[in-house]
């Protein structure tokens, strides 16, 4: 799927400076740390942009704050994200408080969706096969 431009220019700008949260997440999620996966942020998929993307798994993370809680941002990603699964992601998404009160925990969950993906599609990680028994 073609990605807009401005879509494309947004994505970066949004890059930097990052939430606290996403700040938390990236620390764990960048450079392959987690079983080898690459992730992406700030990860443009047509007119939306994806907090964090495992391309390989075809997973998107979305990290929510209190904003997602009203009922119309609960309506808009509810389209967001049949718009996202459409295109054949699988989008996983993740409340602030539950990053600052169990990252390990929301790591782990992000690995096995990841795998899951995987799994899906045939692949294997490059490292950390199968995963921890903590996250098993």
């Amino acid at each position: 799927m073609r990605v807009h431009r401005r879509t494309r220019k947004r994505a970066k700008q949004l890059r930097w400076p990052m939430t606290r949260c996403e700040t938390i997440l990236w620390t764990r999620l960048q450079d392959n740390q987690l079983m080898g996966l690459h992730f992406r942020k700030q990860h443009p998929v047509g007119p939306y942009i994806a907090d964090f993307a495992c391309v390989k798994a075809r997973l998107l993370v979305e990290v929510d704050g209190e904003t997602h809680w009203r009922e119309h941002e609960r309506a808009r990603d509810a389209r967001r994200t049949a718009f996202l699964e459409s295109e054949g992601w699988t989008v996983l998404r993740v409340r602030n408080d539950e990053v600052y009160r169990n990252e390990q925990g929301v790591v782990e969950t992000i690995g096995d969706w990841a795998v899951n993906g995987m799994e899906r599609r045939r692949l294997r990680p490059r490292s950390g096969w199968p995963l921890p028994s903590a996250a098993q």
